[in-house]
């Protein structure tokens, strides 16, 4: 999917991360925030699931092994990828933020790190991406504050699952478009899922239920859905 169509879209991150404790962390993390996650442990392994893989933000450490993580960034800058990159340093100085960004990187953020600004860094970049659209999203009755992942119909609060919130989202930032079954798969799950589940299908349908009377989600044959 090309980038241009961010818009229409939720999340999908790579975080590359040698640690595998901490990357289990973040991933787990972002996931609950409702984004696709998916995870590389060393330079070459994210360079390989961004040559295949579309996604908004790269979070990078910068003492990758295999392929040290300056020679990735310096890699998708000088290819031109469109990825956003926020790249992680067990050092703070001036100088190294400097070098960091110099290499490519879109944004800095030194170990330890609160988890939230992560959060709020990942968010910011990921707006960068493409046309930008406001954090409340407000469509058929329906709001979602993309900050706070809440999501409410004529003032009602729903008790979404992460799965749902994201595929709610994705549909949201679609504006009236036709969304794929692909095109939740790849921006509501990760790389991992089967791409003969049914799992959009079940969420759907839970979702759909959430929302309540009457519907506005439209299934469209043969194309996706739409709200």
């Amino acid at each position: 999917m090309s980038r241009h169509r961010l818009a229409s879209a939720g999340m999908r991150i790579l975080v590359a991360e040698d640690e595998r404790f901490l990357a289990a962390l973040v991933a787990e993390g972002l996931r609950e925030q409702a984004m696709a996650v998916d995870v590389a442990h060393d330079g070459a392994a994210a360079l390989e699931r961004l040559a295949v893989n579309d996604y908004d933000v790269l979070v990078l450490d910068r003492d990758l092994p295999v392929v040290h993580g300056d020679d990735v960034c310096e890699q998708l800058s000088r290819g031109g990828a469109p990825v956003r990159i926020l790249m992680l340093t067990a050092s703070g100085e001036l100088t190294d933020r400097i070098d960091g960004l110099n290499l490519g990187a879109d944004d800095y953020l030194a170990k330890p790190f609160a988890f939230e600004e992560l959060v709020a860094r990942i968010r910011a970049l990921a707006r960068r991406t493409g046309r930008p659209l406001p954090p409340v999203l407000e469509r058929a009755g329906i709001t979602l504050d993309a900050s706070y992942r809440q999501a409410f119909r004529d003032g009602r609060a729903l008790a979404l699952s992460r799965k749902e919130y994201a595929v709610l989202e994705v549909l949201m930032r679609a504006q009236g478009a036709v969304v794929s079954t692909e095109e939740l798969l790849e921006r509501a799950w990760d790389e991992h899922i089967d791409p003969f589940t049914t799992a959009v299908k079940v969420t759907m349908s839970k979702l759909r239920a959430k929302l309540g009377d009457p519907p506005v989600i439209v299934t469209v044959p043969g194309s996706g859905y739409r709200l």
